[in-house]
């Protein structure tokens, strides 16, 4: 083979391990046209009739939400003592999806992990909408919502000084901070495309609309070095939020004395289950939204084999939880712990929802020890979806099973969700969607700054290999 033919094999697959992570030679107005067409083109039906059905749950979210703040927290199935039920479900649940977002931006980032440059985007605006609906939750659990501004410690000339003791305080510090610091992390990164949609635009009042929120952003030198400077530091102080907020999520459980919440094991194995279920979110998200606008090319099988990956060895360690968790309720010789491991989760009346938590998340995901099975788009997204419904009933069995049968057997009773329970969880879905579309809509999906720097340094790196064959080429002949 030819030097020039071996220059051209490395760069068009991508130099990394022989797989690609970008297909092709495109150029700069080629990524440009291909990146910006979701933003351009007219709306299509499609995406009508998705905006339309999350737009009917978004509304029917906020009517759920203004009946129980009519009627009180008494038009969910609460009781006692099962005081903890969709709310806290649904708010775990939506935090750990949230978590992929940070880990694929900042973490792949600082290591210079390449796979990362195509969807950054996707998994952070995923993570951003993701938070937005588990915001909703400890606000509305207060009972009071109103007053939620207690939980701050504002200078308050009536002392009315926040509790530090309460894990829900621990909550609304975790979150906030982790939302802060995706929103600027995202939106930092937006800022180059931004300003190219505002030079490219066709209309005045899109021109304005992105200038605006491009900050001025001119590509100069003093820019791009700011920026970088800035894009770092926050991936900083990403990084350790990845492992802190599902970390201070889990203490919610793990400080009370209550058989089944009371481990020490619930720390890693919550985040472990938040990088779980959040990388199975954006595959679902990203699967069907990459075959719609024709992300192929830079959107590769490596990008969904290693994003396959990271689920199955998540998957490994909360099934590893889930082993520790039993093992150490039969080897502590408590029966009130074993009682809930053996009898309540296993084969008491949510057995079924037990199961179905074991089947999606520790068996489903051995799948995926196949390359076939990771080359399978709709096998994978079959996959990602499961993962998504075996983390809900996990959360299910965390909260309810140990709730609903604790210490007395004459306080024991079953919790059964009303329509307001259900309403709520499928409007934060269809809000969810909401934003996302929307997202798809105004914002490029995909990184164009980003994939047109790795495309620089793909062209980079095959010259430098293609230099060094030709400089071996000599000491070959001698020898």
């Amino acid at each position: 083979m030819s030097v020039e033919m071996r220059e051209l094999t490395a760069l068009e697959r991508g130099t990394l391990e022989g797989a690609p992570v970008l297909v092709g030679r495109p150029d700069d107005r080629k990524l440009n046209d291909d990146l910006f067409l979701p933003v351009w083109e007219k709306t299509r039906r499609g995406w009508l009739a998705l905006f339309g059905i999350t737009l009917g749950l978004t509304g029917l979210l906020f009517s759920a939400i203004a009946y129980t703040f009519a009627k009180g927290i008494g038009a969910w199935g609460n009781n006692i003592p099962v005081a903890w039920a969709y709310d806290i479900i649904n708010f775990v649940w939506w935090i750990g999806i949230g978590h992929a977002g940070t880990l694929i931006s900042a973490i792949l980032l600082l290591f210079q992990q390449k796979w990362r440059t195509s969807i950054n985007r996707f998994a952070e605006a995923m993570t951003l909408f993701a938070v937005i609906q588990a915001l909703l939750f400890p606000m509305i659990h207060l009972g009071r919502p109103w007053f939620f501004f207690w939980l701050f410690p504002y200078p308050s000339t009536l002392a009315t000084w926040p509790n530090f003791k309460s894990p829900l305080l621990w909550d609304v510090f975790a979150v906030s901070t982790y939302f802060t610091v995706s929103l600027l992390f995202w939106y930092v990164g937006l800022l180059p495309d931004l300003a190219a949609l505002r030079d490219a635009s066709k209309s005045k009042a899109a021109r304005i609309a992105y200038g605006i929120f491009a900050l001025g952003w001119r590509g100069s030198a003093r820019h791009w070095r700011h920026y970088r400077i800035a894009y770092l530091l926050l991936a900083g102080l990403a990084t350790p939020l990845v492992l802190s907020v599902h970390t201070i999520v889990s203490f919610d459980f793990a400080v009370s004395q209550l058989p089944g919440w009371h481990t020490t094991i619930f720390p890693p194995y919550f985040v472990a289950g938040a990088i779980f279920s959040g990388f199975a979110m954006v595959l679902t998200l990203m699967i069907p939204a990459r075959k719609v606008f024709g992300f192929e090319g830079v959107i590769t099988q490596r990008h969904l084999d290693n994003m396959a990956k990271v689920m199955l060895a998540t998957g490994l360690m909360v099934s590893y939880g889930y082993l520790t968790e039993t093992f150490i309720a039969w080897y502590s010789g408590d029966k009130f712990e074993s009682f809930v491991f053996f009898n309540t989760r296993a084969r008491g009346p949510y057995a079924p929802i037990y199961w179905t938590m074991i089947t999606c998340n520790v068996l489903v995901p051995q799948i995926l020890w196949w390359r076939k099975a990771r080359e399978n788009t709709i096998l994978l997204w079959i996959v990602s979806i499961l993962v998504n419904v075996g983390m809900w009933t996990e959360r299910f069995v965390i909260i309810v099973t140990s709730l609903h049968r604790d210490f007395l057997p004459s306080s024991w009773a079953m919790y059964r969700p009303t329509w307001v329970d259900w309403s709520i969880l499928s409007g934060t879905i269809g809000f969810f969607g909401l934003l996302f579309l929307l997202f798809l809509r105004f914002v490029p999906s995909v990184s164009a700054s980003e994939v047109k720097e790795l495309r620089r340094e793909l062209e980079h790196e095959a010259h430098a290999g293609a230099h060094a064959a030709k400089r071996a080429a000599p000491a070959a002949r001698v020898r």
